[in-house]
């Protein structure tokens, strides 16, 4: 058998690894995207998209890297973007979302507050790949935010959890890991399916009222599993299976919210229903 230590110290080089896999290389951070682009506090909200559209990053992503393919196609159609870095930890640069959940959730909430004070609009739509499109729930129910927020829409968001694709259920095996995970990074274990976060998050349901919430998984993602625990429930909830809507389409848990048109395709209709237009494969085209 392994030593403790070692056993402890593989284990968590397999969940990193999961999860790294999933990411690009960092290159970029806020100030470093094109004020010609988005991020740009000159843009004033339209008649026709009148609220801007905030961007939240996943798990070791960042407010540029993963947003470089979907934050142009907003803007191209009319919408002020604008994105944020949050759950940094010290002298870990670029690769982010690994702070505990709730104190990210709090960094979204003054980010919100900037955001609409530059544009003057009354409220905001979030949309958020992986953690990002389910750490705003904890804003939206716990911080306020659903007075401030129109929609949010998620791509591929571990909404209960994740299993890492059966990495997780190794835990139990590995006396202390659960601790070491906490300590090194407590926003990848605020992710594990039973976390006390997520206990406290999905107490008493996972929607809030007056909020329109849009999920969007695909059936291939190997991160935020099992896939269909990504789904919401209420009133005012569509989820969405990405093969459903074009049953080609082979996107994984990082393609969804990095470069898939379809994807972006039902993310524009969502923020804008009463213009939707029907998404089809054709749509990886539009």
């Amino acid at each position: 058998m392994l030593p403790v230590k070692r056993a402890l110290r593989h284990l968590a080089a397999l969940l990193l690894a999961a999860a790294v896999a999933t990411v690009p290389a960092a290159t970029a951070h806020a100030s470093d995207a094109p004020s010609s682009g988005w991020n740009d506090y000159s843009c004033r909200p339209s008649a026709a998209h009148p609220r801007p559209v905030v961007l939240v990053h996943g798990t070791f992503g960042n407010s540029v890297d993963n947003w470089l393919s979907l934050a142009p196609y907003l803007k191209d159609r009319g919408y002020c973007v604008f994105s944020l870095d949050y759950g940094q930890l010290p002298g870990v640069p670029l690769f982010n979302g690994l702070g505990p959940i709730d104190k990210s959730a709090g960094q979204l909430s003054a980010f919100v507050d900037k955001v609409l004070a530059a544009t003057g609009a009354a409220k905001a739509d979030l949309v958020g790949h992986s953690q990002g499109g389910m750490m705003p729930r904890y804003y939206l129910k716990f911080l306020g935010g659903a007075a401030k927020v129109n929609a949010l829409v998620g791509l591929a968001p571990d909404s209960h959890g994740t299993t890492l694709s059966g990495l997780t259920n190794l835990l139990p095996y590995f006396p202390g890991a659960s601790d070491l995970l906490n300590a090194a990074t407590p926003g990848l274990a605020d992710q594990i399916v039973g976390s006390d976060f997520l206990t406290k998050l999905n107490d008493g349901g996972d929607t809030v009222p007056g909020v329109h919430y849009t999920v969007i998984a695909t059936r291939y993602d190997e991160v935020a599993t099992p896939w269909r625990s990504q789904y919401l429930t209420g009133p005012d909830v569509r989820n969405v299976l990405l093969q459903d809507l074009c049953p080609v389409d082979l996107s994984e848990h990082l393609a969804i919210g990095l470069f898939d048109r379809v994807a972006f395709h039902e993310v524009a209709n969502a923020l804008d229903p009463p213009h939707a237009t029907a998404t089809t494969c054709a749509s990886a085209f539009s």
